[in-house]
């Protein structure tokens, strides 16, 4: 008799990021109508509607991606260790950032931990290119988005100087 279904893993490695962006939300949604909005913003800034819906999508290629590397190297193991590591490090990086920018309103320390996660994340990437090629490209879409995420945080950072 199988213990958990075939498809369990794959559902709970695509469904785990969402976890930090739910409560990451609920954080953002508090302090989008004050703080965020009274920041100076560059043009180029995407509308507020939009990030939902990219992180969503991004949380679920990138948990989809962990999953094909956990499944091809065999499970939690001594060859995953790297890989998987990175991946949890990168995660967990990426989760801080919403309570150290929206929470505490330092933005600096926002572009601090997106440089580390974007580093972090690069690194998965490549870690997971000899493994399987599909969850390394399936990265590429996060490592652009948090580019723009850091010129973003910086250019905020830098226009809204006396703004806590």
């Amino acid at each position: 008799m199988e213990v958990v279904p075939a498809w369990a893993p794959a559902v709970g490695f695509t469904l785990l990021p969402h976890a930090g962006g739910f409560l990451g939300g609920t954080l953002t949604k508090k302090e989008i109508p004050l703080w965020y909005k009274s920041l100076q913003k560059p043009p180029w800034c995407p509308p507020n509607w939009v990030f939902a819906p990219v992180w969503g999508t991004l949380y679920t290629s990138m948990g989809y991606g962990s999953y094909l590397v956990w499944k091809e190297l065999g499970g939690f193991n001594k060859k995953s260790v790297v890989p998987l590591g990175l991946y949890a490090g990168q995660l967990a990086l990426n989760w801080v950032w919403t309570p150290v920018f929206f929470g505490a309103h330092k933005m600096g320390w926002g572009l601090v931990t997106l440089l580390l996660t974007t580093g972090t994340a690069t690194a998965t990437t490549a870690s997971w290119y000899n493994i399987n090629k599909t969850a390394a490209y399936l990265m590429v879409p996060y490592l652009a988005w948090l580019a723009m995420a850091s010129a973003l945080n910086y250019r905020i950072w830098k226009d809204n100087p006396n703004k806590k």
